[in-house]
């Protein structure tokens, strides 16, 4: 079974940046997709971004120019840096990875990213 740990939100300025962290036990994130969701209060989950295997990057339209996703595939560990961040921001952000037949892994708990104004 895949486990992932999300870290590093917290309550933050409009404008201001925080860097999220993500660690998974069971399954390696070298050689496969890896990917940031959030889902904000009475909204769907919905993708950020995500990055191939071969390290090609993908974002929503509404974190372009802002978000930026990596992976360390030595320490089993990824990131999301979100700079310039806006209110609109604000929701619990998940990571996950894509295992067997293409389908993600069982979600973590998330971290709570807060962005006043």
């Amino acid at each position: 079974q895949v486990q992932l740990v999300e870290s590093g939100g917290g309550l933050v300025q409009a404008g201001g940046s925080l860097k999220l962290s993500c660690a998974a036990s069971g399954m390696t994130f070298r050689g496969n997709a890896v990917a940031w969701y959030r889902q904000a209060p009475g909204k769907q989950r919905e993708l950020v971004a995500h990055i191939t295997s071969g390290d090609t990057t993908n974002y929503a339209d509404s974190v372009k120019g802002r978000f930026t996703i990596s992976r360390d595939n030595a320490r089993n560990t990824m990131s999301l840096q979100m700079n310039n961040l806006k209110p609109e921001d604000t929701a619990v952000y998940y990571c996950n990875v894509l295992v067997a037949s293409g389908r993600y892994a069982d979600w973590g708990q998330g971290t709570q990213v807060t962005v006043s104004s």
